[in-house]
Formats: structure tokens, C-alpha cells, sequence
């Protein structure tokens, strides 16, 4: 198990290190251990996207082989696993960027509100499905230009990218907000994107995804080049827009996982080993290669 998360409270004296149960787990209940949260009312979650026995390979290599989940608003899945486990490609097939490359070939079905993703045209795919990659990539304009550029191209007519409009100001405005971004950089909206730090071009691009009204939010590492600071700006953005909208994150992070994630699928040489809660996969694991990468015996 990753190590307990612990809070310094300043105005009490300092505790222990929970003890550790026989098969290495911290004790479930221990002082100072912060526990995932509760399962979310069955009311609150629905299915969004379905997939369902996919196996993905590039050129002959099968690097995801026979996976079925579900992806749920109201819920973050976390896919967790070693580096060429498939995660990020499976994550990348979930709005179809894995045809871009060569030699990708594809078996299975996924499903987004029952509808085949392959029968739908890419863009507007690529719209209900967002993705928001490891590296933060916002475009080479200004902070307004980067979330209006995505408005535009959401809302009809086309080709009025720059002109500032009411709606389209409020509608900026209110994007930002929305990814926490909005009150650092409100007095400065016309400087350049490439000027702001790491952390908060990851969440500029994050508005940029939002800024298209997304059903499912695909997020590939976005924190693993940020600082602790950063992280928790975006996990706390993360654990709202759940309610709105699915989210699948990929991360190697095991504690961001079990902090964020209401489910956890974990996948070792692109198979699918286990999926479950969050508390399960991480405090009673089923299977054998799980309980060695959660502890720490590989990764």
C-alpha cells in the first residue's frame, strides 16, 4: 500500500504513523488514515459509455487485450498499472484518437449512451468525449483565445474566433471559473498562455476541454509534472466535475488514486487484472499481481 496520507494540524499535537495490519494494508479505522469516500448514491450515477471485450494492437503487437468496463457520471474511474499496460491506449480509444496512428487496429465494441463511437462523426466524438493530455499543450494565443477558440468551434456560426462578444466573454469567464483558473488570471486574459506556470496551463487546457460541454472527460497524467500545490487545485476540480460529467483518469500515482477514484480498473501487459472500489483494490485486492503493484513490488 502507498504510504497513509497525513494532515499537519498546527494547533494539535503531532500522531503516529497508523500501524500496519499482517498483509501490509494500513488499519482500516487507524488515526490519521484518510479513508476513500463512501460509494455515491446509486441515484446520483449513471452509465455513460460501455466498452466491451476490446482488444487495441499496433501493427502485430496487441497492447490492450479483451478489456470490458463501464464508465459512469457521477464517478471517476482510475486506471492504474505499469508503464505498457495499455491504459493510455485504451484511454486514447474512448473518443478515437488511437486511428491516428499507423498500423492501429481495433476489435470490440464502446458505446456512448448506447451508440456505437464509430458511428458517430469524429469531431463531434471528439466533443462529447474530451481528452486532456500528460503535457500541458494550450495553443500559442492568448488565455481568452485559447477557451474561446474552443466556443467558437462549439457553438455555430464558425470564423468568429477573436470578437469578443458579451455572451462569448461571460461564457469565457464562466469556463474558467469552472476549472479554478479564473481568479488568477482574470485581470490578464489577453497575455500570452505560454506565460502562465505548468500548473496552471494544465488547468487552462482543462477549460479549454470544458469550454466544449463534454459528456466524458479523458485525462492522461495531467499531474505528473506538477507540484503538490497544483495537484490538489486539479484533483479538487476533478472530484466536482464528476457530477456533471463522466471521468476516466489514467494516473501511476497510487495515492492520487485513491484519493479521487470511485472505481479502479487495474491492467498489467494490456490485460484488464482487476476492476473495483477504490477501498477494495487498494485494502483488499483479490488478485496476486495486484496486491504486488499496490505494495509496491513492481511498477
Amino acid at each position: 500500500m502507498p504510504p497513509p496520507i497525513r494532515r499537519i494540524d498546527l494547533e494539535s499535537e503531532p500522531t503516529v504513523a497508523p500501524p500496519r495490519t499482517d498483509n501490509g494494508a494500513a488499519a482500516p479505522g487507524a488515526a490519521g488514515f484518510v479513508h476513500v469516500r463512501p460509494p455515491r448514491p446509486a441515484s446520483s450515477v449513471r452509465d455513460r459509455m460501455a466498452i466491451e471485450s476490446v482488444w487495441l494492437a499496433y501493427g502485430d503487437n496487441w497492447v490492450v487485450r479483451d478489456v470490458s468496463l463501464s464508465v459512469r457520471q457521477g464517478e471517476v474511474l482510475a486506471l492504474i498499472g505499469a508503464s505498457g499496460s495499455g491504459k493510455t491506449t485504451l484511454l486514447r480509444s474512448l473518443n478515437r484518437l488511437t486511428e491516428i496512428t499507423t498500423g492501429a487496429a481495433r476489435s470490440g465494441r464502446v458505446t456512448l449512451d448506447g451508440t456505437d463511437i464509430h458511428e458517430l462523426e469524429v469531431n463531434h466524438l471528439r466533443r462529447r468525449v474530451s481528452m486532456v493530455f500528460q503535457q500541458p499543450n494550450p495553443f500559442p494565443m492568448s488565455i481568452f483565445d485559447n477557451v474561446a477558440y474552443a466556443l467558437a468551434e462549439q457553438r455555430p456560426p464558425r470564423g468568429r474566433r477573436r470578437r469578443r462578444t458579451p455572451e462569448i466573454e461571460h461564457a469565457v469567464q464562466d469556463v474558467l471559473h469552472r476549472a479554478g483558473l479564473y481568479d488568477e488570471v482574470a485581470d490578464d486574459l489577453d497575455r500570452s498562455a505560454l506565460k502562465l506556470s505548468g500548473g496552471q496551463q494544465q488547468r487552462l487546457c482543462i477549460a479549454r476541454a470544458l469550454a466544449a460541454d463534454p459528456e466524458v472527460l479523458l485525462l492522461d497524467e495531467p499531474c505528473s509534472a506538477l507540484d503538490p500545490l497544483s495537484t490538489q487545485v486539479i484533483e479538487d476540480l476533478i472530484l466536482k466535475l464528476r457530477d456533471e460529467m463522466a471521468v476516466v483518469i489514467v494516473t501511476h500515482n497510487l495515492q492520487q488514486a485513491y484519493r479521487i477514484a470511485d472505481h479502479v480498473a487495474f491492467m498489467y501487459l494490456g490485460e484488464l487484472v482487476e476492476y473495483g472500489s477504490a477501498r477494495q483494490i487498494f485494502e483488499a485486492p483479490r488478485e496476486q499481481r495486484t496486491r504486488d503493484y499496490v505494495g509496491g513490488a513492481f511498477g
